[in-house]
């Protein structure tokens, strides 16, 4: 290895210098996503650790395997076992002491605009100091006094910044439908060369739809039976007459008369998540039992091919688990652009500055023609964020926060924590299934609201 390469290592490590992901075979790398890369390298090595506090079988391993195991935890004053060490409490613990630490960094990059002040160097380099300092954050939060106190409290933290989350979520995703639509339906108005762009509107419209309808069909199929059921078919009856509602309601004259972008694309593509959503919470319900002719408990108002696919259950939970967080990381980092910030604060781009194309998530006014204007290389790193930031990063270390309290709750079942544990993770709890629900009829709530907000107050200004 060079002494240049050892050198911006170092420089990465214990200075202010960008990240440059710490090896000399991986290319050059931008500067802006180096630093979100590290925050969320450190936000999966604390998941991975809440997820192995909460896994019996990891503890039963490291019992049998690990000699003078005892020995040890009663020398970290753990207790016996490490009893100290694993369970809901010790998530709430890890989780509090994340949280601290992108709450901090959150206060620290408040009205940071460019990468040239001291508080910008901090946010991106000191990378070494600040594994040390979430470290000790992590295990401080062990040695809080009034334990019980402190997870009482901290539990009804927890679970309003989870929901915060999810509420964030589902305005992004409002937000983004919206876009979609506007981008597509300005193209196909105008001359025969448009025609295409109406096409595919129609046709993604149309698959939406369709896999909207499918899902609650095979739902109906699969989670209902003949007699009984009864929750079941109600709550089918109920959101799918909520995807027909907004869809009658998005193309509704006086709605179209406030809002002529308002379209079955969006309503479309709202229905395929609450069609998602409530797939989703039906399978996370606990298993319901019933005596048969023979006098024999069995499950109804489930899948008849679930005991087959879900055989090997280690396996289930860890690829489960694995995606559940990648889907929770993938939104922290896509709701982390200018956009999604200026979305939530109510500011959008001026219409005549928008530009139709087939991939518009980024554009002329987004994150990448920002990064061609502003960059500038170093010897491992292209800084990207000379003349001004290329996302916000008082918003991106709020999400992780937010993100933090969500593990937390979706860790340990939400409010059936006692009996909480990994392996069970798949396995159904009122409290997960009671979140997905809620979260499926914001989502509706939210995205009516925005339909309708011109026609309730007309006086006011409102993106369309």
């Amino acid at each position: 290895m060079h002494k240049r390469d050892c050198k911006s290592q170092l420089a990465c490590c214990c200075g202010p210098a960008g990240c440059s992901l710490c090896f000399g075979c991986c290319p050059k790398v931008r500067q802006s996503r180096s630093t979100r890369f590290m925050y969320a390298l450190y936000f999966i090595l604390v998941v991975i650790i809440c997820c192995v506090m909460m896994s019996s079988t990891v503890a039963n391993e490291m019992k049998e395997h690990i000699p003078f195991y005892e020995d040890i935890c009663k020398g970290i004053k753990a207790g016996d076992t490490c009893e100290k060490l694993v369970g809901y409490s010790a998530v709430y613990k890890v989780c509090f002491g994340m949280a601290c630490f992108f709450f901090i960094f959150f206060l620290l990059t408040l009205k940071i605009n460019n990468s040239k002040s001291c508080r910008a160097y901090i946010h991106n380099g000191f990378w070494f100091f600040k594994l040390l300092l979430l470290g000790a954050m992590c295990s401080g939060a062990f040695f809080i006094p009034d334990q019980e106190t402190f997870l009482n409290a901290w539990r009804y933290v927890g679970a309003v910044g989870g929901f915060i989350f999810i509420l964030i979520q589902l305005i992004l995703l409002v937000e983004f439908a919206h876009k979609w639509n506007k981008n597509w339906k300005n193209r196909t108005a105008g001359t025969a060369t448009n025609k295409l762009w109406y096409a595919c509107l129609a046709l993604v419209t149309l698959i939406m739809y369709s896999i909207a309808t499918g899902g609650l069909i095979l739902m109906a199929m699969f989670y209902t039976q003949r007699e009984g059921c009864m929750e079941n078919k109600i709550l089918l009856g109920i959101n799918g007459g909520l995807c027909l509602l907004i869809s009658s309601v998005a193309i509704s004259p006086c709605v179209q008369n406030e809002q002529p972008h308002s379209g079955l694309l969006q309503s479309g593509l709202i229905s395929c998540y609450v069609t998602y959503l409530t797939f989703s919470a039906l399978s996370s319900k606990p298993v319901e039992f019933a005596l048969d002719e023979h006098g024999k408990n069995v499950t109804i108002c489930v899948p008849d091919f679930g005991q087959d696919l879900y055989r090997d259950e280690n396996l289930v939970t860890g690829l489960g688990t694995t995606l559940l967080f990648a889907c929770i990381l993938y939104s922290c980092l896509t709701s982390t652009t200018r956009w999604s910030s200026d979305a939530l604060q109510g500011r959008y781009a001026a219409p005549e500055l928008e530009v139709t194309r087939c991939c518009f998530c980024f554009g002329p006014d987004g994150e990448d023609a920002e990064e061609q204007r502003n960059m500038k290389e170093g010897p491992r790193v292209i800084y990207d964020e000379k003349r001004d930031t290329v996302y916000n990063y008082s918003y991106f270390h709020f999400m992780f926060f937010l993100a933090s309290l969500y593990v937390m709750m979706t860790v340990t079942n939400w409010f059936n924590y006692e009996s909480a544990n990994i392996e069970t993770f798949f396995s159904g709890s009122w409290s997960i299934f009671w979140v997905k629900m809620v979260s499926c009829w914001m989502c509706v709530l939210l995205y009516l609201w925005r339909l309708v907000a011109p026609l309730c107050c007309p006086s006011r200004q409102f993106s369309v």
